[in-house]
């Protein structure tokens, strides 16, 4: 099997720095969407624009061309190959953070068109949210974060800023994708305002382009996270009961999940699962969007919003779950954690993944030289921060596959080295 890079870093042509305007609105043309859309909505003719100004396309929304880019970027491909819960090579069946982002999407885009806000800019939010994880899942991103605390750790929304806005290298003028203000606020504020310990890409960030991180996001932005929140729910007890992890029977006391099992159960009887799973998660999946539309339309009601921006300076969320609902999806949650990730066929190989990039890390950092040279030569001499950050940032943008050959690379150079040299390896670091 061949292993490819998981991206390039090359030194950016001079016509880099021929463009000085500063961020600001659009360039026309400005593409109007096809149907009218709700006062509050995020509209792309008001839309704060690019960090380096371009000429917007004249049959695409300025979000919906920003939808484009992240789907045509190496790091949306790179989740095909990247852990959900399962290690990516287990199972077909079993979801990667790709088809859980087109889950998300669909949901996303579903949602939006319910409250008449622009359906491009949610899916785009709903596209991105996941394309700073690392390898592994959230173990990697927990071993990954503790051996890189001493230059800030690691955040996968602040690393896929870092992915959108320098990492990703298409276009000959700028580092990054040159998304809208709008998108990239989605992307790290989806989940509600970034206070306290701000992680320093968006720190940094901030201070170039400020992301007003003290205020909520756009309802397209708040519509994504509740659509991750649904997908991912619906997605592990479909995986869950696939791989044995825990059946029918027990999903049946489960909170929320466990009242629809039962009513499938009595309105079929007996079903095999595939047919079991399919209808029961497409009632759960209706009572989890039903509730988000009826308690967002009356927070909308009551909340009186005239403009996007009324949405972003609101006290609170503006889109979420009613308080019951909220409830049973927490403690449905707690159900899947101890039942699923907590289960020794998920525990152990992420137990294992740790050690993958826990050893690499310490492997590359010790010697830079086995990283790629296009990667060596972003590194400073004698492993300073700044090759910690380097490495940091190839190992999160590493698929399992990538992360394992190159951790078995790694390992087989050190053996033969050791071999040659008649040493061990009882000293080494990592």
């Amino acid at each position: 099997m061949r292993y490819h890079r998981p991206y390039v870093v090359l030194t950016m042509p001079s016509a880099k720095g021929q463009i000085s305007a500063p961020p600001g609105h659009l360039l026309g043309p400005v593409f109007a969407p096809p149907m009218p859309l709700a006062p509050f909505a995020t509209k792309p003719a008001d839309s704060r624009g690019r960090f380096y100004p371009e000429t917007e396309s004249a049959t695409r929304t300025c979000y919906s061309r920003d939808r484009d880019r992240i789907i045509h970027s190496s790091a949306f491909r790179r989740l095909k190959h990247k852990t959900q819960v399962f290690v990516q090579h287990e199972g077909d069946y079993y979801r990667t953070r790709l088809t859980h982002s087109i889950e998300v999407a669909q949901l996303a885009r579903s949602l939006a068109r319910s409250f008449a806000v622009d359906e491009d800019l949610a899916e785009t939010v709903a596209l991105a949210h996941d394309l700073g994880h690392t390898p592994f899942g959230h173990s990697g991103e927990d071993a990954l974060n503790a051996v890189t605390r001493d230059i800030g750790g690691f955040d996968h929304n602040a690393h896929a800023l870092r992915l959108v806005t320098k990492l990703e290298h298409r276009y000959a003028d700028f580092d990054g994708l040159n998304l809208t203000w709008e998108t990239l606020e989605g992307l790290v504020k989806h989940n509600g305002p970034v206070t306290g310990s701000v992680p320093g890409p968006i720190a940094g960030f901030d201070q170039r382009w400020s992301l007003d991180l003290q205020d909520w996001p756009g309802l397209e932005a708040q519509i994504a996270a509740l659509a991750d929140d649904i997908a991912y729910i619906n997605h592990d007890i479909d995986d869950g009961l696939r791989a044995g992890l825990f059946e029918v029977g027990d999903l049946v006391q489960a909170p929320l999940a466990g009242a629809h099992a039962e009513a499938v159960r009595a309105r079929y009887g007996e079903l095999e699962l595939s047919r079991f799973i399919g209808e029961l998660i497409r009632t759960l999946m209706s009572a989890l969007t039903d509730d988000v539309r009826g308690e967002t339309g009356n927070r909308l009601r009551e909340a009186k919003p005239g403009s996007a921006a009324a949405i972003r300076h609101h006290p609170g969320a503006l889109a979420g779950f009613s308080d019951v609902m909220l409830g049973d999806v927490q403690a449905l949650k707690r159900f899947l954690y101890e039942r699923m990730y907590r289960h020794p066929r998920v525990t152990g190989p992420m137990e294992e993944a740790k050690n993958v990039v826990t050893g690499l890390f310490g492997a590359l950092v010790a010697n830079p030289a086995l990283l790629p040279p296009d990667w060596l030569a972003q590194c400073g001499p004698g492993g300073d921060s700044s090759t910690r950050r380097v490495v940091r940032d190839y190992i999160a943008g590493m698929t399992d596959n990538y992360a394992l050959a190159e951790y078995h690379r790694i390992s087989s150079n050190l053996s033969g080295s050791d071999k040659a040299s008649g040493t061990d390896d009882s000293g080494r670091d990592g």
